[in-house]
């Protein structure tokens, strides 16, 4: 097979190039789809019931989570000047017109939302110019009135003004921490451009007119808010993107060009990596998939997984040519003996990201589909690029061939020869003590994730959330979502009660914040038809509950607008708004767990029907889902990867020790982030699945060497690992390396969840070289009695002996063709 395939290469090189250059020119034109993602990730199946339930909450109550919260406790905010120019902030936020937004707008083409004529802004909430419900006795209403008549002229009516605040508890966690001083300003985003463009270009707009007031006022503003921090969020993903790209490409190609010393060999390996990752860009544009967190990681996965495709070809090659100086035989060698080895290699990675595909999670499985693809994109440049290349080029120079006589590399290939033939007990009893030592750290994994988690902690608006959460208790939305089962149900006395007990409740759980329902806007009602006395707010009783609810059904206010927010247009379904602290799933599952038992006590089951949901929730459900996949997923990859080695060898002995030196690494893996604390979440879990299927490449090199020794060395076990580790063991070294400092790029991102997917993965890649050097070989030559039969080495499925020995004429026809078509 490798063997026509070499001739269809080196034959029709100019139909090949020219097609690579359309199949790279249709990717360009695709990358104009590229779209970056402007919602949160949603790791849940869409037919999951929290997901579900979340649908639901929205299809009723509509977009959750449009305020953006901007406060300050500085006391210069309650001087008379600095005050007014608030009061200004919020009115010129509320006044943002789509003119305005056009000096913030970089991709005119991106989609805006449809306004049709509607304000950017919904609502401004302010102290300076807040309004407050006043009785009307003639027209039986309340009406919105100024909290003040006039904007204060001298700090005297300031602090009147605020006092009259502090007397409101309704906007008490809303608009002011009496406690601390602080005092914000609400602003409610309109919630057809959340999930658009428009709404990066308005926080954009928002966040400039903050930063002027703070550079003219001398007064630090903290921001915060769901759509303020998807939108920094999703800005510093797309930063990253791009910065990723040019650091792992500089990266690698830099160790790549300090094993092989050569400029021309790196510039060919750049060339070979830049074509797969714009085909990558071009396979999400194709597929019309958002760039989120994951898909934007691909690109630079490919440039450090594509290096060693290179690096195994072009070590073959300059072994070859040192060997009989042939440059077209040698390109036919590097395709014919090691063709199916690179292509099993790049198949097992592959695998490893297809596995996610099965996780029916939307984003999981977007980034499974364009990762396994690429990932065999890049096989197919690498092996058709680097001998068409070499074809055109001339003979190695002897500087050229200079890497291969590397003292450094040669010893440590030799220490780990002399290694496994005289110490293999010792490789046994670090293997058993590492593997006891990582399962009691196993135990000790915890699973963690909330919204944030993995944000960076550098940034403003990440700083900005632990400075609400101090505040406000948080800003992660959690809603409770009552159904009474009957057409005005919420409106019940009795009904309203009881979401009054449970509002206590969550008053004094920790980690939440101050509720908002129905049953605010009703006590703050009361309190009003008492001439705002704060002593009334609380639940009208049944005597004044008939005609306070009948003043405010008269309202045509602003009132009517809040109380649609937390009741649905039938009155059957009530909603309680709460807000929640940055915790990991434990604290999460604990909260969770008592705010069912304290639902399930304050409402009857045969009379409502409660549903937890919320972003906060979905996300927490989420990671377990994925939690629980893991294993699946990884299984799989194993299942998968077993099936391949059983091709390759038809034997079950084989199969079982091609896997445990692949195995090893991950439990110690495990054991690492149970003793230092690092949590199973979102981006770790990708670890397992990805350092399995790279891992696994080294193994199969080295066990396609092996088989082809066998057969040349008449079934000497000893001999045949021998000259199999001599001759793999310089390029599953140098592919290793590349991979951990590839991998290691990782860590310098801002992003928690990228910097422990790269930390990981360096070292479970390390750890996999060490085992496939050192462990891999030892067992086979231990169990050289056991497997010394050549019934265990049956004719495989995939042949991986094809080599041509000496020159042929197939050699001498193919050599003079090629070189009458230079």
């Amino acid at each position: 097979m490798w063997k026509k395939t070499t001739r269809i290469i080196l034959n029709y090189r100019i139909v090949i190039l020219v097609l690579i250059a359309s199949l790279t020119v249709f990717a360009v034109t695709q990358t104009k789809n590229i779209k970056y993602s402007y919602e949160d990730a949603n790791l849940l199946p869409d037919d999951d019931s929290t997901a579900v339930n979340y649908a639901r909450f929205k299809e009723l109550f509509g977009q959750e989570a449009t305020m953006i919260i901007m406060g300050t406790t500085d006391s210069l905010i309650y001087t008379p000047e600095v005050f007014k120019n608030w009061a200004k902030l919020g009115e010129d936020i509320s006044n943002l017109t789509p003119q305005d937004l056009e000096q913030f707008t970089k991709d005119k083409k991106a989609p805006r939302g449809n306004l049709d004529g509607e304000k950017l802004i919904s609502g401004v909430i302010s102290v300076p110019s807040l309004k407050i419900l006043k009785k009307d006795k003639v027209g039986r209403k309340f009406n919105l009135v100024d909290l003040s008549g006039s904007m204060p002229e001298t700090s005297e009516e300031v602090s009147l003004l605020i006092e009259k605040l502090y007397k409101l508890p309704f906007y008490d966690q809303l608009l002011y921490n009496k406690e601390t001083g602080l005092i914000t300003t609400s602003i409610i985003v309109n919630p057809k451009i959340l999930n658009s463009e428009t709404r990066v270009d308005l926080v954009k707009a928002i966040k400039h007119k903050i930063d002027e007031f703070q550079e003219a006022n001398n007064v630090e503003v903290h921001t915060s808010g769901m759509p303020y921090i998807r939108t920094f969020n999703a800005e510093t993903i797309i930063s990253e993107v791009s910065n990723f790209v040019y650091l792992a490409m500089f990266i690698t190609a830099f160790i790549f060009f300090l094993f092989f010393r050569s400029f021309s060999a790196t510039l060919i390996a750049i060339m070979v990596i830049t074509i797969a990752v714009i085909w990558s860009f071009g396979t999400i544009g194709f597929f019309g998939y958002d760039i989120t967190i994951l898909t934007g990681l691909i690109p630079p996965l490919i440039i450090v997984i594509g290096f060693p495709n290179v690096i195994f070809l072009l070590n073959k090659f300059h072994q070859e040519y040192a060997f009989h100086g042939n440059k077209i035989k040698s390109i036919s060698r590097i395709i014919t003996k090691i063709g199916n080895a690179t292509l099993l290699t790049n198949m097992t990675t592959a695998l490893g990201f297809a596995t996610f595909i099965f996780t029916n999670s939307t984003v999981m499985k977007q980034f499974g589909i364009v990762a396994s693809i690429n990932i065999f994109g890049v096989f197919l440049l690498s092996i058709l690029l680097v001998p068409i290349v070499y074809s055109f080029r001339s003979n190695p120079k002897d500087k050229h061939l200079k890497h291969l006589d590397k003292k450094w590399t040669h010893g440590i290939v030799n220490w780990a020869l002399k290694v496994t033939e005289n110490n293999r007990p010792y490789i046994y009893f670090v293997s058993i003590i590492a593997l006891v030592l990582s399962i009691v750290g196993v135990y000790r994994m915890e699973i963690s994730g909330s919204i944030i988690d993995d944000m960076p902690k550098g940034a403003k608006f990440y700083k900005d959330i632990k400075y609400f959460e101090e505040q406000y208790e948080g800003v992660m939305p959690l809603e409770i979502m009552i159904d009474t089962k009957t057409k005005g149900g919420v409106y019940k006395s009795s009904t309203l009660k009881r979401i009054d007990r449970l509002g206590s409740f969550l008053e004094e759980e920790k980690g939440l914040s101050h509720p908002f329902s129905i049953v605010n806007l009703i006590k703050y009602s009361k309190q009003a038809f008492y001439n705002n006395n704060p002593k009334y707010y609380q639940l009208p009783n049944n005597q004044e509950r008939s005609f306070i609810l009948e003043y405010a059904k008269n309202s045509t206010t602003e009132g009517n607008t809040q109380l649609s927010s937390y009741v649905d247009s039938t009155g059957r379904y009530a909603r309680v708004t709460l807000m929640m602290k940055d915790v990991g799933t434990g604290q999460m599952d604990m909260i969770e767990g008592n705010l069912k038992d304290q639902v399930d006590r304050i409402f009857p089951s045969k009379k409502y029907t409660v549903t937890l949901t919320g972003g906060a929730l979905v996300f927490l459900e989420g990671t377990h889902y994925l939690v629980k996949n893991l294993m699946i997923s990884l299984s799989l990859a194993v299942l998968l990867i077993s099936f391949i080695m059983a091709l390759m060898f038809r034997s079950p002995k084989m199969i079982l020790i091609s896997l445990l030196p692949n195995l090893l690494p991950l439990i110690i893996t495990a054991g690492l982030m149970g003793f230092f604390g690092v949590p199973i979440k979102p981006s770790t879990i990708l670890v397992f699945s990805i350092a399995f299927g790279i891992s696994v490449d080294d193994t199969i090199h080295f066990l396609a060497k092996y088989r082809q020794e066998l057969s040349t060395n008449n079934w000497a076990i000893k001999k045949s690992v021998m000259n199999a580790l001599s001759e793999t063991g310089k390029s599953m070294f140098y592919t290793s390396i590349v991979l951990f400092f590839g991998f290691l790029t990782f860590t310098l991102s801002s992003f928690g969840g990228t910097q422990a997917l790269g930390g990981l993965v360096s070292v479970t890649l390390l750890i996999a070289m060490a085992t496939n050097l050192l462990l891999l070989p030892a067992l086979l030559l231990s169990l050289e009695k056991r497997i010394s039969n050549k019934l265990d080495f049956k004719e495989p499925l995939i042949n991986l002996d094809e080599e041509v020995v000496e020159v042929d004429d197939e050699d001498d026809e193919l050599l003079m063709s090629t070189t009458n078509k230079e």
